[in-house]
């Protein structure tokens, strides 16, 4: 597990292996069973099937068989690319020791005191602690800012109650953002080989339009290098507009992958009233980063270079037929002179 490998710090090492047993995708301590990813890295099986299903959404479980194939994801901690076989996620091995280390944390926190934290007071009334959520004003509070304050008109409901109801939802929208970062890799591989394909297609007509201007001899050769170069430029402006394409897919990538590792960070908060306060623009964030992915998309063919093919066989018959002044047409002129000159003499023997 080398997700966050400072096991060894300074602090309770209670709190640090707690750290270490936590699902990147649930935020919470690893389910059982466990499964191990072929990068090493671990995930509750729930977790790594809901990965897998949004990746492959025509995949389903064992329980109503349609594919006979498997699938792919990527990892959520290192982004390596998991390829399943048919039984899906039932395929991975179960990471027995982790399991076994869980029970053992567990077994050992149930058999000591727990310690309760820093508890964020109330700023109206500082000797308060912050123990009641506004529904209202979506904000904690404390219970004298409800009896005598500003929320005594709101409605307002028991803070853990609206503890774990953001945490659910934030939870969810890190699954969703997760999902569509998946989706916008996979854009930016059809885009990448897009490229590639662009490239061969180029290279193709190249070599097509060089046999077929070698037949026509160095006549054509300016019209070949006329054509090359407006194939080049269209290929670099496709080039250019599907590496444009690339680049902003990649900064979107960049930009929802920091807001995961945001919201990670918000989720290991122990605090209620604390994930509070930054929970709600932290999900509205990660909801508008989802909506977002409204970037171009290039259309099918747009790779395609086949209109720049060429028929040359009229034009090579015609140069065939075209008389570049080999002497055959001068030959038969002075041939008609001369039995001209023939036709004229002989009346002016005749007459002598």
């Amino acid at each position: 597990m080398d997700y966050k490998s400072s096991l060894i710090q300074i602090g309770n090492p209670m709190e640090n292996l707690e750290k270490q047993l936590i699902c990147p995708i649930c935020l919470e301590m690893f389910t059982k069973p466990v499964v191990i990813l072929p990068c090493q890295h671990n995930l509750c099986r729930k977790c790594a099937n809901d990965i897998f299903q949004a990746a492959n959404p025509y995949w389903t479980n064992r329980s109503g068989s349609v594919s006979m194939s498997g699938g792919r994801f990527r990892c959520p901690s290192c982004r390596h690319e998991v390829i399943m076989d048919r039984h899906g996620v039932y395929g991975l091995q179960r990471n027995l020791l982790v399991e076994n280390i869980i029970d053992i944390y567990k077994q050992e926190c149930s058999s000591r005191p727990l310690k309760k934290g820093g508890h964020p007071m109330c700023k109206e009334h500082e000797d308060e602690k912050i123990n009641i959520y506004c529904l209202t004003c979506e904000v904690p509070t404390c219970s004298m800012c409800k009896v005598f304050g500003v929320h005594k008109a709101c409605e307002v409901a028991p803070l853990q109650n609206a503890f774990q109801g953001q945490k659910t939802e934030l939870s969810n929208c890190i699954s969703m953002l997760v999902a569509g970062n998946d989706r916008v890799q996979t854009i930016i591989s059809q885009l990448e080989d897009s490229c590639r394909v662009t490239k061969e297609n180029s290279h193709q007509v190249k070599e097509e339009l060089s046999q077929k201007f070698d037949v026509l001899y160095a006549i054509l050769d300016e019209k070949k290098s006329e054509l090359l170069q407006q194939i080049t430029r269209e290929q670099e402006e496709k080039l250019s507009f599907i590496e444009a394409l690339i680049q902003q897919y990649r900064e979107q990538l960049d930009k929802s992958t920091k807001l995961v590792e945001t919201a990670i960070q918000s989720m290991d908060e122990p605090g209620g009233a604390t994930f509070l306060l930054s929970a709600k623009q932290l999900i509205k964030s990660i909801v508008e980063a989802s909506k977002g992915c409204q970037l171009g998309k290039i259309e099918q063919g747009f790779e395609n270079m086949d209109y720049f093919t060429l028929n040359l066989e009229h034009i090579a018959d015609t140069l065939r037929a075209i008389d570049f002044g080999t002497g055959k047409e001068d030959t038969e002129e002075e041939e008609e002179v001369i039995e001209e000159d023939q036709d004229e003499e002989e009346p002016m023997e005749g007459k002598e």
